[in-house]
Order: structure tokens, then sequence, then C-alpha cells
């Protein structure tokens, strides 16, 4: 069953006025949006993320993450770009849903890691996929990326569906104490790249297709 386009209207935000076009997975009933800014279809590569839903940390500001202040940095730097498309997707918890997502921080509070709390519930470190993405981006026109992401699976994902990845823009934001323990267990045993040498900044990298 596809992914269908359903509606798009303006959405005017702090940053600039995007576009939110409104998607419904018809296989797993979720529904996700693209916020687009500018000439995405003209054929250049656009800035993007695949952002998925942390309603903690994008809408109630939990610093147990980074998930709110990479939203934020993603948004403002498509803004201060005058182009480009972040898609919204509802894989709450990296794909456990939102009460596991609660069952998953009450083991950390007694001491499990994010991956360790995960696996004790009977799930996958990261449970989330990416294929509803690709008609999404095809709905709009996009068929390259400057992707901004820490997570190479991101960009596997993208570039495993043909969807060109020209660059990965590493978005280092959102570190605190609360979330220091979380950061490092992501980079250890999830494999992103962190980089905290440039913490708080967002950081071109070219990817090297050799």
């Amino acid at each position: 069953m596809p992914v269908v386009f359903v509606a798009a209207s303006k959405l005017p935000t702090p940053f600039a006025e995007f576009t939110m076009h409104g998607f419904l997975d018809e296989a797993t009933g979720r529904e996700h949006v693209v916020l687009s800014l500018g000439d995405v279809a003209d054929g250049a590569p656009v800035l993007g993320r695949l952002h998925s839903e942390c309603l903690t940390g994008d809408a109630l500001f939990s610093q147990r993450c980074d998930c709110g202040s990479q939203l934020e940095a993603a948004l403002r730097a498509i803004a201060e770009a005058g182009r480009g498309v972040l898609l919204y997707l509802r894989q709450e918890g990296r794909g456990i849903g939102l009460l596991n997502k609660i069952r998953a921080y009450e083991l950390q509070d007694g001491g499990a890691d994010t991956v360790e709390a995960n696996e004790r519930l009977g799930f996958a470190a990261d449970q989330r996929e990416y294929g509803m993405c690709r008609p999404m981006l095809e709905h709009l026109g996009i068929s390259a990326l400057r992707l901004m992401t820490n997570n190479p699976r991101k960009v596997k994902a993208l570039t495993g569906m043909d969807i060109t990845v020209t660059e990965r823009v590493p978005l280092h934001t959102g570190h605190n104490p609360h979330n220091k323990h979380y950061l490092a267990t992501k980079a250890g045993k999830l494999g992103h790249m962190m980089g905290n040498e440039h913490q708080g900044e967002i950081v071109l990298t070219r990817i090297d297709h050799a």
C-alpha cells in the first residue's frame, strides 16, 4: 500500500514561512509531514533532514536527548539557506512508540543505557525505517539531498533507495549534562558521528564516493 499525498498548506514559523505537505502511509496508518522552503524541484541538491518524531524533545523541551535542538537547528539552517526540506516522520522513540519510550526511560532511570533499555523491552536498538521517504521526496521532485544528520544509517537508507546524498551536514547541538551518557551511547553503540569538537555548530562534511 502506498504513501499518498493528502494536502498542503502554509506554515508560518519563527524561522520562515514553510509549506507543509501531509502524507498518509496506508500500510501503517501513520501520518507524516514535509516542511519545504523555496524551489526544491529545480534538480540541484536540497538541504534536508529526516527527523523522527520526539514528543518529549520536540514539544516538551526534554534535555534527555538532543532531538528538539536538532529540529530547531535544522529549520533555522533551511531558513537561512532560503531553500530546503524537513521530513517529520512519525517514529517516536526510535520506532517503539511513546508509552514504550516512557518505559525505556524508567529503565534508564535505573541505570540502563538507551540501547539496553530498548532491548530489555524486547525491541531492537533502533526500529526505524525510511522507506516512506522516497515517495515523499519524489512527490516534491527531489532526487538529491545535502543531508543534515549525525546518523550514517540515514545516509545508507537513502542511497539504498536511489536518493543521492551529496553531502552530510552534521547537527552538533543540544549537548547538556542530562544527555551526556545518552549521546555517548549513540556514538558508541549506534555509530552516530557526534564530533564533540564541533558542539553547537552545523559543520559541512562532503561524502566520499570513492
